[in-house]
């Protein structure tokens, strides 16, 4: 019986293309699916806080991804291509001037178009849109602080405070979750209707 299911398993690897399984950046794919999982980036964190202690922590694997080199395009239009994501972020980081509540974030983001806040992309409203916590999260260098961002980048007015993201928080859907960029990158729960937080728009993504 273990013979005839062993058989019958490699016959359907076979079939899917997994004659063998192949590692690439540090993945394990399925050859018949390379291109169509979802890649993990690495953290940024580079210091390894255990050396002594087994086994090693994130800053002495440093697993995931690598950016790439840029790892941000400044387009000349207001926006920024993250070349990691390729998600599209404007590059104005604090558009709006004033913190809003989820609501008011919600409701902006979606006003945003060509001549707002230094755009001159030729987008319309609804091409813009508040992020949601994994894209707002895919910008984070968890080894840095104040802010916890990557070195270098083309952005501006990047507040030293937390942002919305268009994620309701499950536990409680009066929150929405917020991440402070502009100290460690910490993502929470947030009353929706405190107009605390900021905004800073995206577009583009699968």
């Amino acid at each position: 019986m273990r013979r005839t299911l062993l058989i019958f398993l490699s016959l359907v690897l076979t079939l899917v293309g997994w004659s063998t399984v192949g590692a690439e950046d540090g993945f394990y794919v399925i050859p018949a699916m390379k291109g169509k999982y979802a890649p993990v980036p690495k953290t940024g964190q580079r210091t390894p806080y255990d050396q002594n202690i087994p086994p090693k922590d994130d800053g002495a694997l440093q697993k995931g991804v690598a950016s790439p080199t840029p790892r941000f395009t400044d387009n000349s239009n207001g926006t920024v291509t993250d070349n990691l994501t390729s998600l599209i972020w404007m590059k104005n980081a604090n558009a709006f001037v004033v913190k809003k509540n989820w609501a008011e974030a919600m409701s902006a983001a979606a006003t945003v178009a060509h001549g707002f806040g230094g755009l001159t992309d030729g987008s319309k409203p609804g091409d813009w849109r508040l992020p949601n916590l994994r894209e707002l999260q895919s910008l984070l260098d968890y080894g840095r602080l104040n802010p916890a961002l990557p070195e270098n980048l083309p952005f501006t007015e990047v507040q030293m405070y937390f942002y919305w993201t268009s994620t309701t928080y499950a536990a409680d859907n009066t929150l929405a979750y917020d991440v402070g960029i502009g100290f460690d990158g910490k993502a929470e729960g947030f009353e929706k209707v405190s107009p605390d937080d900021f905004v800073w728009c995206v577009r583009g993504g699968p």
